[in-house]
């Protein structure tokens, strides 16, 4: 096996640091079409393939990148499509490097194929050029509901409309798509390549119902007498939670649900266009080291925050975070405090917080999730 192949995965082109902090706009830049090629001539077509095992949706991968190996571009993104109708959305935000891309043999000993960026490099260049799409199956007349317009919902949706069933999502926001638009900053996902992702599933005949509430709105008794037979439940996880400390309740403390709502969703970063503003202090502290954690904080620094931390009880390499959103939130100066716990919220007699009270923590056995736990 050639050095080129195990050691040749191309970095993805992105905006400076200098440039990015100051607007929403995306981070990525997606990879060319020679790059992009190059990239798929590395994978090996294993004749049992492992990654096709990591992929929730089970894409035919070898299949997709051994078209794009051939310059079949056309062809690749249609075999893609076959599995999956949110391309654009998991080539940017699917966490491939515990999927896929982890089950890849060129990863022993290497490193994997970039399986993430050629999903989006095709997601996007049918975006702009345009192909064929494949004519949907002809429906069969049984009704489908499916409750929440998220990437289950959407991917539920796409997957029955494709099989011939009659399929009508319900959301009780006013605008589509869950958590893709009101949790994932613009930085890392746009809207509009969410929205997009929305037509495409629309095109195979599903329907979209906003401002719905199951349960208040209408119920599923209303539903059946209206000719559904099968339900899809895909309402997400809802509520934030919250860590239960003294002092939580102060004034400039958000769950990240919030936070990311008013941004997202809200608009909050083009205040006063939009009507609803988000409070961000000089000096801002996150706590936690997931996505949802990296997220906020990055999007505090493009409020207007002059120093941004996150505080994490494990160490680095325990963080749940995608390895590339770790990368460029430090790069963008965003510190990491770790084997830090916060015990308590200090606040001003405004009812301001004004700091956080933490402990020293260090890391034990390994827990249920596979990292060691903190004590």
């Amino acid at each position: 096996m050639s050095n080129n192949r195990l050691t040749g995965r191309p970095k993805m082109p992105q905006r400076s640091v200098q440039e990015r902090i100051r607007d929403f706009n995306e981070v990525p830049l997606g990879l060319e079409k020679w790059a992009a090629i190059e990239e798929a001539k590395r994978c090996l077509q294993c004749k049992k393939p492992s990654c096709i095992k990591g992929c929730p949706v089970e894409i035919d991968i070898p299949g997709f990148i051994g078209l794009l190996a051939q310059g079949k571009i056309d062809e690749a993104i249609l075999k893609i499509k076959e599995k999956n109708s949110l391309p654009a959305i998991c080539g940017r935000v699917c966490p491939q490097e515990e999927q896929c891309e982890s089950l890849c043999i060129l990863g022993k000993k290497g490193q994997p194929i970039a399986v993430g960026y050629l999903e989006r490099f095709l997601a996007d260049y049918e975006r702009e050029k345009g192909i064929e799409e494949p004519k949907v199956p002809i429906q069969n007349g049984r009704k489908i509901a499916i409750i929440g317009s998220g990437p289950a919902g959407l991917t539920c949706a796409g997957d029955c409309a494709k099989m011939g069933y009659n399929v009508t999502i319900f959301e009780a926001l006013h605008a589509a798509g869950g958590v893709l638009i009101y949790g994932i900053p613009e930085f890392r996902l746009p809207k509009a390549i969410v929205a997009q992702e929305i037509d495409y599933v629309k095109s195979l005949g599903v329907e979209l119902e906003l401002s719905v509430v199951i349960g208040k709105t209408l119920t599923f008794e209303d539903l059946r007498q209206e000719g559904f037979e099968a339900f899809f439940i895909g309402t997400g996880a809802g509520l934030p939670h919250f860590m239960n400390l003294p002092g939580e309740n102060l004034n400039g403390i958000y769950s990240a649900n919030e936070f990311l709502t008013r941004s997202n969703l809200m608009k909050a970063y083009r205040f006063p266009d939009h009507d609803t503003p988000t409070k961000v202090g000089r000096r801002v502290a996150v706590i936690g080291g997931g996505n949802v954690a990296m997220d906020s904080a990055r999007t505090a620094l493009r409020l207007g925050a002059e120093e941004v931390c996150l505080v994490y009880r494990r160490t680095k390499k325990e963080m749940p975070a995608r390895i590339e959103e770790i990368e460029r939130a430090e790069e963008e100066g965003i510190n990491c405090i770790i084997l830090t716990n916060p015990v308590r919220f200090i606040g001003n007699e405004n009812k301001w917080v004004t700091g956080i009270e933490c402990i020293q923590m260090e890391l034990g056995e390994p827990d249920e999730s596979g990292r060691r736990r903190p004590i």
